[in-house]
């Protein structure tokens, strides 16, 4: 019998509601891989099993009384350790929050509870969500389960890690840069950020106000198009986000990509990219190919302003929002959190007020351009194979290892500040067997397609069912 831990969350969430298993036995599996690979992982910051089976039992008297049942009724999940739950710890991932604890709960905690969802713990997280890597100096870094010694990307790096070392079903993550998409990718999962605004930010750490995304990492692309059903919408305490109407995302995966039209860039995205990168791309489109999808080579425009104006937009709102603390305690930080963060005080105003101003326009030119030829575009997530925690630890490497840090997330960044929502699903292994991701871009409030092209992919190819080794 398969165990337990190994099921995908809408598995497990199906497996509950039609009595193939109980709340509390999908609990016990999931703590039992935790305390087994946890130690090597690092992933949990806290934990709460008293509440778990609290509501585990709550779950299961739920079928027995034949209540209503929501979409994620007696799955058991913990979160990037930034979205407030009033009374629980929240710490940021920061020594500066270690101990706090909030009195009031983000919104989509709330929305996943409403459908049978609860929490059972905080998962580690780069420091106030500001490193792709995973490095952190309060809690300890995170590893990556297919390679310990690797990163396992970030900032959500727990969320990507504990999903695949299957002892978590789905961690929420956050997206100011690739935040979702890097650890899902490193990790060997899948992860979406939305449209900018498709997701209430209410009661979640900020760290960009023009950037901040939040979305799911999990085990499919259906895990991800239940959750985004789930966590999509209006909310009227973030006035902020879009009342756009939410569809069933998971209604629309029928692996279909009869005319559909795939961009793959022939700028920017695959420079300097690492040869089983590439490889594992081309295999991919092909996939998507048999499917019925054509494949188109296309020039981005704009790609320049884009990369310049967004890194102005998310200097200077990350150096905004952390100004108090920097006056008073900029020691509490690691270095390289305080180094990124000093040079957004010193640019000046015209220049974030016009990234501002200049980003619709550049949207509206990008999307007329690319979307008239093509229907999603295609890159490698991360363009190279995983470097180690050493070799990307810029507090304490040598010169030249900020630009191994760096680039990381470069393949992600242009995407946040155009909005655009992106999905990234494993799609192979490089050669210190560590996952290669493909990157899914589509046009604003296109979650659907990109979720659709990732689904169908994943019904022909089994890299996001396979387990890490420290799981086999």
């Amino acid at each position: 019998m398969t165990n337990l831990a190994d099921l995908t969350m809408t598995e497990v969430a199906d497996a509950v509601a039609t009595g193939q298993a109980t709340a509390m036995e999908v609990l016990d599996a999931n703590w039992k891989r935790m305390e087994a690979l946890n130690p090597q992982v690092n992933a949990m910051i806290w934990t709460d099993r008293e509440g778990a089976e609290t509501a585990a039992r709550a779950a299961d008297q739920a079928i027995r009384d034949k209540k209503p049942l929501g979409r994620l009724h007696g799955v058991p999940m913990a979160h990037k350790d930034m979205y407030y739950q009033a009374g629980k710890l929240s710490t940021c991932g920061s020594a500066l929050r270690k101990d706090w604890r909030p009195d009031y709960t983000a919104t989509v905690i709330d929305r996943m509870a409403a459908e049978g969802a609860y929490t059972f713990g905080g998962v580690n997280m780069a420091e106030f969500a500001q490193n792709p890597t995973g490095h952190n100096k309060t809690f300890g870094d995170c590893h990556n389960p297919w390679n310990l010694p690797r990163i396992t990307g970030g900032s959500s790096s727990a969320s990507g890690a504990s999903v695949a070392a299957r002892f978590n079903y789905m961690a929420l993550g956050s997206d100011t840069g690739g935040s979702i998409r890097l650890p899902a990718s490193a990790c060997g999962v899948t992860g979406i950020k939305g449209t900018q605004t498709r997701v209430s930010r209410h009661g979640v750490m900020p760290l960009s106000f023009s950037h901040d995304n939040v979305g799911p990492l999990a085990r499919s692309a259906r895990d991800c198009a239940r959750i985004m059903a789930v966590i999509s919408g209006y909310d009227p305490k973030d006035p902020t986000s879009a009342r756009e109407p939410v569809p069933d995302y998971e209604a629309g995966l029928d692996g279909d990509l009869r005319g559909q039209r795939i961009g793959v860039p022939t700028n920017v995205f695959f420079d300097g990219a690492d040869g089983p990168v590439v490889a594992a791309i081309e295999a991919a489109l092909e996939v998507l190919k048999a499917r019925g999808a054509t494949v188109i080579p296309i020039k981005l425009p704009v790609m320049d302003a884009v990369a310049a104006f967004g890194s102005i937009v998310s200097r200077v709102e990350a150096a905004t929002i952390h100004a108090e603390w920097m006056r008073h305690d900029s020691q509490a930080y690691g270095q390289h959190i305080s180094g990124r963060m000093y040079p957004g005080y010193a640019i000046p105003a015209p220049y974030y007020v016009e990234s501002l101003a200049r980003r619709g326009p550049i949207l509206k030119a990008f999307a007329a351009e690319v979307f008239a030829q093509v229907d999603v575009l295609v890159t490698p997530t991360i363009k190279t194979c995983i470097p180690t925690l050493e070799e990307t630890d810029i507090d304490h490497g040598p010169p030249g290892t900020e630009h191994r840090f760096m680039a990381v997330s470069l393949n992600c960044r242009p995407f946040n500040y155009l909005g655009l929502p992106a999905v990234s699903a494993p799609c192979g292994l490089d050669p210190n067997g560590s996952p290669i991701g493909l990157q899914i871009a589509g046009r604003p409030f296109a979650e659907g397609r990109v979720l659709k092209l990732a689904d169908a992919y994943q019904r022909d190819t089994d890299w996001h069912r396979r387990l890490p080794p420290i799981v086999q």
